[in-house]
């Protein structure tokens, strides 16, 4: 400060040159040069503190509000850097204590929370071994993939336990996806021996027909359906293609048999089957039914009861239950579209039945239109999103199927309205 030719409270000059006196440990500094004239360049350098001091003043006003505090200790701490290496005359030392006080503070709610993560972290590790025990890989992985949000969701914890705790909850997973690959790879072993089997059988059956006697040929064939029976299950849609091919070598049997021995065979339904036959009678009948807002919630119950017939894959009727589940969403639509028109067209049943189907296509049209884009929309976050792995994005495939179907419904019935109205127009 010796030789300075402008003195100031927090700097002076020397040598045309703008010094800060030093502060706490920190020696004077050079922070400027003197371009006009040695009190502007002072003036200068204390309006420039006001930086600082709103920022310190910001900082403190944004911590204050924040749900989340703790992620601004890396701002706070590189704001007091900052202050340390500013261009500036003023009285840094009161800013740089409020800082402190408020790093304090920050650290001792990152403590408090960061044990409060721990905990957290802690309780998810023991709920995804117990997870993880369970036997049903399907139900093991949606419970793994929640506690693994869960884990995501929740904050760091503190250093000395981030390791541990992150190592013994991802060795549970591994080990756990790990068990779950083998099993699926054995099943899938067993299912390609169980399919092999099976068509060794259909192999055997196709060659009944051609037998010479027929009396050898029929105990052969039951010999065969025991064996059928006992081979064990395979994935539904590998069953259904080698369950058509057994079938028809066995009916072509069963009809040479017959033929020859002068036998008029019974045709046996399932009463299961006959109970679902009765409820897709129903379910047609309502579609024909005036009021198809009412139509639709009886159509809701015969839906939950036909979810209650329990009927094994192999007698499963796939026609029929994909008739009934069109018959079902048919009505479904029409239902929503009379909800739309009622609200829309208040006056809609003083109109003539050409413009009545004209307003109903319209509306359709529109809505199918919308409905195409969420189903765009959602296989394109689909396709964003997917793992790969078919368990893990079972819902969202069968959400997007049921957009699917929704979709075909509605281009049906537009279908439907359109010749109608050709029929009406001529």
């Amino acid at each position: 400060m010796e030789n300075a030719t402008l003195n100031d409270e927090y700097g002076y000059v020397k040598d045309s040159k703008v010094f800060l006196k030093g502060y706490l440990d920190f020696p004077d500094r050079q922070i400027g040069e003197v371009k006009r004239t040695e009190q502007e360049a002072i003036d200068y350098f204390k309006n420039r503190f006001n930086i600082v001091l709103n920022k310190v003043e910001q900082l403190e006003r944004e911590i204050d509000e924040a749900l989340n505090k703790g992620s601004y200790l890396t701002k706070l701490i590189q704001l007091q850097r900052k202050l340390k290496s500013f261009d500036a005359l003023g009285d840094f030392v009161p800013l740089l204590r409020r800082l402190e006080e408020k790093e304090e503070y920050l650290k001792s709610l990152i403590e408090v929370n960061q044990l409060k993560n721990l905990e957290i972290k802690r309780a998810l590790i023991e709920d995804v071994k117990v997870a993880a025990a369970v036997t049903d890989y399907a139900t093991a992985t949606d419970q793994i993939q929640e506690i693994k949000a869960k884990w995501i969701r929740t904050g760091p914890v503190d250093k000395e336990y981030q390791e541990e705790i992150e190592t013994t909850f991802q060795q549970i997973l591994d080990d756990f996806f790990q068990r779950r690959r083998d099993y699926f790879d054995e099943q899938n072993k067993l299912n390609q021996y169980r399919i092999e089997e099976y068509e060794k059988l259909i192999k055997i059956t196709k060659t009944l027909s051609y037998a010479k006697d027929l009396d050898e040929a029929y105990a052969k064939a039951r010999d065969v359906r025991n064996a059928w029976n006992n081979i064990g299950e395979v994935p539904p849609k590998r069953f259904f293609k080698v369950n058509k091919a057994y079938r028809h070598f066995l009916k072509l049997f069963y009809d040479k048999y017959n033929a020859a021995k002068g036998i008029e065979p019974k045709v046996r339904i399932d009463p299961r089957i006959v109970e679902q036959q009765k409820l897709l009678a129903q379910a047609e009948t309502l579609l024909r039914s005036p009021d198809i807002i009412e139509a639709s919630q009886e159509a809701k119950a015969l839906l939950s009861k036909w979810k209650e017939i329990k009927i094994p894959f192999k007698l499963a009727d796939k026609e029929l239950a994909e008739r009934f589940r069109m018959v079902c969403d048919k009505i479904f639509e029409l239902s929503y579209l009379a909800r739309v028109i009622s609200r829309k067209y208040p006056a809609f049943d003083m109109k003539s039945p050409e413009e009545q189907l004209r307003t109903k296509y319209r509306e359709l049209e529109w809505l199918t239109k919308r409905e195409k884009s969420d189903l765009e929309f959602a296989q394109l976050e689909f396709d964003r999103t997917a793992t790969g792995d078919p368990e893990q994005d079972k819902q969202a495939v069968g959400r997007i199927n049921i957009q699917k179907r929704k979709v075909q419904m509605k281009e049906r019935i537009l279908i439907e309205f359109e010749r109608k109205l050709k029929a009406i127009t001529g």
